[in-house]
C-alpha cells in the first residue's frame, strides 16, 4: 500500500505546476518546484501590461506588444472595453515590462506548455547559466529545475540545471513534435491568440 493516498498526490501534484497550456512561476506554490525541459533556443520577447474591464475590475487580461509601447499605442489596443490596472501602490499605472515566452516540456505533466515570465530574476538567471561553458550551447538538452519561496513582494525564484531525466528524450520529442504538427505558433500571444492552434 502506498505511503500516500492517491487523492493527497494528486493534490501535490497540481500545487507546483498550472494545468492549463502556461507554465506561469507566479502560479507555484511557495516551496514548490517544476522540472521542464527547454523546447527552443532562445524565447519570444514582447511587452506586456495587464488591463481590467471597464465594467468588471475584478477581471483582468495581459495586453502584448512587440515593441515598447507609447501611451497611443496602448489606448489604441485597450479599446474602450479596458482600463490600465494601477500600481500596487495606486501611484500611477502598473509599469509595461519585457516579458519573455518559450516553449517548455512539463515533466510532472508530461506535456508541451508555454513558460512565460517577466520576472527579472528569473531571466537573469537564465543569462547566467547559458553563460557557463557547460551549457552555453545545450540549453536545450539538460533540464531544469524553477523552485519559488515566499509570497507577494517576499518571494525569491531560483532556477537550476540540472543533467536530463533519463528515459525522457523520446517522450519529449514525441509530444513536441505533435505540438509543432498541430500548428504552434508563439507570436500569436501579441494579439490575445492561442499559440498551440489557429483561430478558427
Amino acid at each position: 500500500m502506498p505511503f500516500i493516498s492517491t487523492l493527497a498526490k494528486e493534490d501535490a501534484a497540481a500545487s507546483s505546476s498550472t494545468k492549463d497550456g502556461y507554465l506561469n512561476p507566479s502560479r507555484i506554490k511557495s516551496g514548490n518546484k517544476v522540472r521542464f525541459t527547454l523546447l527552443a533556443d532562445e524565447p519570444f520577447m514582447f511587452y506586456e501590461l495587464w488591463a481590467q474591464e471597464a465594467l468588471d475590475p475584478q477581471k483582468r487580461k495581459p495586453f502584448r506588444f512587440m515593441e515598447d509601447p507609447t501611451k497611443e499605442d496602448i489606448d489604441v489596443k485597450l479599446g474602450s472595453d479596458f482600463v490600465r490596472s494601477l500600481a500596487r501602490d495606486g501611484k500611477g499605472f502598473e509599469p509595461c515590462r519585457i516579458a519573455h515566452a518559450v516553449p517548455v516540456y512539463n515533466h510532472e505533466l508530461e506535456k508541451v506548455q508555454i513558460f512565460s515570465w517577466i520576472q527579472k530574476t528569473i531571466t537573469t538567471q537564465f543569462d547566467q547559466i547559458s553563460q557557463l561553458e557547460d551549457y552555453s550551447d545545450s540549453m536545450t538538452d539538460v533540464d531544469f529545475f524553477l523552485s519559488r519561496t515566499g509570497e507577494g513582494t517576499d518571494t525569491t525564484y531560483n532556477l537550476a540545471a540540472v543533467p536530463r531525466k533519463k528515459g525522457t528524450t523520446g517522450a519529449i520529442e514525441e509530444e513536441w513534435s505533435k505540438v509543432q504538427e498541430e500548428g504552434f505558433d508563439l507570436s500569436r500571444l501579441i494579439d490575445g491568440g492561442d499559440p498551440f492552434k489557429e483561430s478558427e
